[in-house]
């Protein structure tokens, strides 16, 4: 098996556009500075702002689950830059399309803390109102929600409207045939798409060197999508990434694919451990690209944040981490029965077919009792 060593995956970086270097300090990038050139120190530090909430509900999701309150969390630690640099570049009408590691998008699009934890309890399928937030259900089938995004932007296309779907993936799923195929599609068609590929080093235990010895954007072209490759621990690069990609879908020039180049600090999901597959070394060689310590630095430098204003976010993450735990911890454990409930809008006979031998099963042990006593 081959994979990169650290100096070689941090050598790989170098062809990354970016605004901010590790250390906060802002840079020129002909391709990326006119999309960013109307953020003022007020909306970099809402970016901030967003990231900080982001992580502080991302670590009450793992303490939950380690508690045995939920029964999986994916962590997201480390790749809060994607989400809030690519989702605040979005209208209000684009639909955007997460996998399972963007859950503070849900946030940042009007959801309540409660969106984030009650699924990953097992207490409903889904929670919040995908149409109300143009935000799609988190999919954890590895790449279908790319497939999902093709199709509504081609809808988009057919209503005559000029709003952008969204889709966001990681590097292990751009392997898989859902991806390409969604690819395909979009490019044939020309659909208003931007593809978002969160290369976060590994596919569970698999070094993104065996899902591609080049990086991931370069396989875009073969499609006939332009793409770019953006430092993922950049928030500014992230924003301007994305905007541009958002104006060449919006004006009809059809899909766009960002690589976001970040990295995964926790495990894979909570039932992983990472220290099985990966070196120390490595770990702390990207705890100093920290997106958040990288904006702080430059926010800091800027005179446009302080320890107050920090203090006065880490408050209201607390008090929205809170609100995460009181959800689950009053959550209504439901009957088993109804489980069946709100698959489908309108009465399915397959579903209830499965409801009425579900019963029987249940019912079974109900009998058993009785024969017991």
């Amino acid at each position: 098996m081959y994979t990169l060593t650290t100096d070689e995956a941090m050598t790989a970086l170098d062809d990354t556009a970016r605004l901010l270097t590790p250390d906060g300090c802002r840079i020129a990038d002909a391709r990326l500075d006119p999309w960013v050139e109307d953020l003022d120190g007020a909306a970099v530090r809402g970016l901030y702002r967003d990231m900080a909430i982001a992580r502080r509900m991302d670590a009450e999701g793992v303490a939950l689950q380690r508690q045995g309150h939920l029964g999986l969390w994916a962590p997201a630690q480390g790749q809060e830059a994607i989400a809030v640099g690519t989702a605040r570049a979005c209208r209000a009408d684009d639909f955007l399309f997460p996998s399972y590691r963007e859950l503070s998008i849900a946030i940042l699009r009007g959801g309540v803390p409660a969106d984030l934890v009650l699924a990953w309890r097992g207490e409903v399928h889904s929670t919040y109102d995908p149409f109300e937030l143009r935000l799609a259900s988190p999919q954890i089938i590895i790449g279908a929600q790319t497939l999902h995004a093709a199709g509504y932007a081609m809808g988009i296309q057919r209503d005559g409207g000029d709003q952008v779907a969204v889709t966001y993936f990681g590097d292990g799923a751009s392997s898989q045939g859902d991806v390409n195929e969604a690819m395909v599609f979009a490019s044939s068609f020309t659909a208003p798409v931007v593809f978002v590929c969160s290369n976060n080093q590994w596919a569970i235990s698999e070094p993104v060197a065996v899902q591609s010895r080049f990086p991931i954007a370069g396989r875009a072209p073969g499609f006939g999508i332009p793409s770019m490759r953006v430092d993922g621990n950049d928030v500014l690069a992230c924003t301007a990434a994305m905007r541009w990609a958002l104006e060449h879908a919006r004006r009809g020039g059809g899909p766009v694919f960002l690589e976001a180049v970040t990295y995964r600090m926790g495990p894979h999901t909570t039932s992983d451990d990472p220290t099985r597959y990966r070196d120390r070394e490595e770990l702390e060689a990207w705890r100093a690209r920290d997106p958040l310590t990288r904006l702080e630095a430059f926010l800091r430098a800027a005179g446009d944040l302080d320890d107050e204003t920090i203090a006065a976010i880490g408050r209201e993450a607390d008090g929205l981490a809170a609100q995460m735990r009181e959800a689950v911890l009053t959550a209504r454990t439901r009957p088993a029965i109804e489980v069946f409930d709100d698959v489908y809008c309108e009465p399915h006979t397959g579903v209830e077919h499965q409801r009425a031998r579900f019963a029987a099963y249940l019912d079974s042990f109900a009998a058993d009792a009785g024969s017991a006593r």
